[in-house]
């Protein structure tokens, strides 16, 4: 009998940060912001280097550093079940959600992506495509933004072929329609129109807004109220008008957490973020637990690391072309993913995510 040849083993996982200011002041309705950091992680194995990144503080490299790098070092590097499940063994004094679970997504989606280079795949093959693209939507419309940048950006977006746009809503309740009416205006009739709250609302705000947005043709409704009141996103849903779905669950870090929104009844799309929710593993496991209650999902931002997931997941909602993070993405990686008339669709010539760090370009944004 022959057998079957030695199997790789990880040897490294080196990690970096970047952070990379915006392109002018950013709000939504909770929070402000002027730079976007990605954490990259990359493991090493049989003479290739798969790479991962998540979104967050840099204090989550850290975390890869001192608690990650050595729980996975030395597995073989087909066996990305065990290596995420010491992971998550690791983090356990350290707390599963926040930090440690955006860590163990950057190293679980380097490992994804170094699997796939090993077997030379692209990693939609590799995790078995059900579709062979996916559908976008423009995402900013900032609360910091004129309403004339608003019109430009989101009506840009409707241009080249984007057939819906999101915009950002709750930071003056008082000017929220108007906006709304201004993004109408650029984008015109035929594009889907969504707003996200980031849980500015309180929940009568949300559901006289509800009202408010849908006679503008909003059809998707996103953290009216805060991610954790699920009594008050299942009341707005229940009471929302026909045709507007809501949206949450872009804060989960952990199975359970999704498990108590689905069966809360709080969402009809859930959000889930593979940066966040412990890596491509962690997203596939949400997007069949989110089909399991007859939902689709929809992957949270950063669309070059979740587009081989979306063609591999069973039911899926259009993917968030985040624009912070499309300006990253296309800053730091050769293969960034381009869109095509409001698809995204996967390079099947390059294995794996399809990236490659442009380490000279990067070098200026490293800390």
């Amino acid at each position: 009998m022959k057998l079957a040849p030695a199997e790789p083993t990880i040897e490294e996982i080196a990690v970096s940060a970047f952070v990379v200011p915006t392109d002018g002041p950013e709000s939504d309705g909770t929070f402000a912001w002027d730079s976007t950091t990605l954490v990259l992680a990359q493991a090493q194995a049989g003479g290739q280097t798969g790479l991962g990144y998540t979104y967050g503080d840099r204090s989550v490299a850290t975390l890869i550093r001192q608690l990650l790098s050595k729980s996975v070092i030395g597995c073989g590097a087909m066996d990305i079940g065990e290596a995420w499940q010491r992971m998550v063994m690791a983090v356990r004094n350290a707390g599963r959600p926040g930090v440690a679970s955006m860590a163990i997504a950057a190293v679980d989606a380097a490992l994804w992506d170094l699997k796939a280079r090993l077997l030379g795949l692209p990693l939609a093959l590799l995790l078995g495509r059900a579709r062979d693209r996916v559908e976008i939507y423009g995402s900013g419309g900032f609360t910091s933004y004129s309403n004339e940048r608003l019109a430009d950006q989101l009506g840009c977006w409707a241009a080249e072929g984007v057939r819906q746009v999101k915009m950002k809503v709750g930071r003056d309740p008082s000017s929220d329609v108007e906006r709304v009416r201004v993004a109408r205006q650029a984008i015109g009739e035929s594009v889907g129109l969504y707003v996200d709250a980031n849980g500015a609302y309180s929940r009568k705000q949300a559901l006289d807004l509800a009202e408010r947005f849908a006679e503008l043709g909003v059809s998707w409704f996103e953290e009216p109220v805060s991610s954790d009141d699920l009594a008050g996103l299942r009341l707005i849903r229940d009471r929302s008008p026909a045709g507007m779905d809501i949206a949450a669950g872009e804060y989960g870090y952990d199975l359970p957490y999704f498990r108590r929104m689905l069966e809360a009844g709080a969402v009809d799309v859930l959000q889930v973020d593979a940066s966040r929710c412990a890596g491509i593993t962690g997203f596939l496991k949400a997007a069949a637990l989110c089909e399991a209650h007859g939902l689709s999902v929809s992957a949270h931002t950063a669309p070059s690391l979740h587009l081989h997931a979306c063609c591999a997941a069973g039911s899926v909602r259009p993917l968030e072309y985040f624009h912070d993070h499309v300006r990253v993405e296309r800053l730091l990686f050769e293969g960034a993913a381009q869109p095509d008339g409001g698809f995204l669709t996967p390079d099947l010539n390059r294995p794996g995510l399809g990236l490659e760090l442009k380490v000279r370009d990067a070098q200026p944004y490293a800390v």
